[in-house]
């Protein structure tokens, strides 16, 4: 029972961070129909940056989180502005692009920090607290806890606010949101920036678990793209209800069997899904 209480956790933890990564990687899709392959990426930048302002400088754990969500939200505005803006009508273009910014942010943080590096970020709760008799690292019940309030935020955002909803309309159909006076460029610029800050939260959530590294973001698209492909590419409640699915899955395979045998039981997950229902969980039917 201990150890099926442990594994809950752990899934809940895995959940929280992966719905934060693929919520901005389906609002990138949904507003601006790009696959961004440098979203895991971002999700190390916001690790290091973590790292940079939270403990290099001495400022605090949650001083690097937000120093985190500005520095990605800063690039994802910079990648639409000086990017994806001049290929809006060029998708194979855009895809090829974010591979690009993939390599340079991957070679950019091993030639500041070095690929072996070996970076710690304190957690800024200390201790572990009992639960039903196993003994939760704080932190972990943070990242949960930071995801729900950031999720919730987000959805009372973007159902409640003029920008929430002109996002939606862009999303739903541009030249309509155009016609009534909604600007594309603006909408798409603080898309961007808002689905790069998610990716970077994530990131700033996870550091003081994982080990940061130059790579860290290649597992982590690599799920994300899986997630989104299974609750349905853009949409965000799918995306959402995917990452805990997933994750969950992934978890207690992972635990009793190994990460190997996950992986092959998730893609085959994806496969079933995908067969049974093509546009996935809570994706729409493309007409033909």
């Amino acid at each position: 029972m201990q150890f099926l209480i442990e594994t809950l956790i752990n899934s809940a933890m895995a959940s929280a961070a992966a719905a934060l990564v693929v919520v901005g990687l389906a609002l990138i899709f949904g507003v601006m129909r790009i696959e961004n392959f440098a979203h895991g990426e971002l999700y190390m930048v916001g690790a290091y940056a973590t790292w940079f302002f939270g403990t290099s400088l001495g400022l605090g754990y949650w001083a690097g989180v937000l120093g985190a969500i500005a520095v990605t939200a800063v690039i994802g505005a910079g990648m639409e502005l000086f990017l994806f803006r001049r290929l809006r009508h060029n998708a194979m273009g855009a895809l090829i692009i974010t591979i690009g910014v993939l390599l340079v942010l991957q070679t950019g943080a091993g030639w500041l920090f070095g690929v072996n590096s070996n970076l710690l970020v304190d957690a800024p709760v200390s201790g572990a607290v009992v639960i039903a008799g196993v003994n939760v690292p704080w932190h972990r019940l943070v990242v949960i806890l930071a995801a729900i309030v950031v999720l919730a935020a987000l959805t009372v955002v973007l159902k409640t606010t003029r920008f929430g909803w002109a996002l939606r309309a862009v999303a739903q159909d541009k030249d309509a949101a155009s016609l009534q006076g909604i600007s594309i460029g603006h909408i798409s610029l603080m898309a961007m920036a808002l689905s790069a800050a998610l990716a970077g939260a994530a990131g700033a959530l996870m550091a003081p678990i994982v080990r940061i590294s130059p790579y860290m973001g290649q597992p982590v698209i690599i799920t994300a793209f899986i997630i989104i492909i299974l609750g349905g590419i853009g949409s965000i409640e799918g995306a959402v209800l995917a990452a805990i699915l997933y994750s969950t899955f992934f978890t207690f395979v992972s635990t009793y069997f190994d990460s190997t045998i996950a992986s092959i039981a998730g893609l085959c997950l994806m496969l079933v899904v995908l067969i049974v229902k093509p546009s996935g969980l809570m994706g729409k039917a493309q007409k033909v």
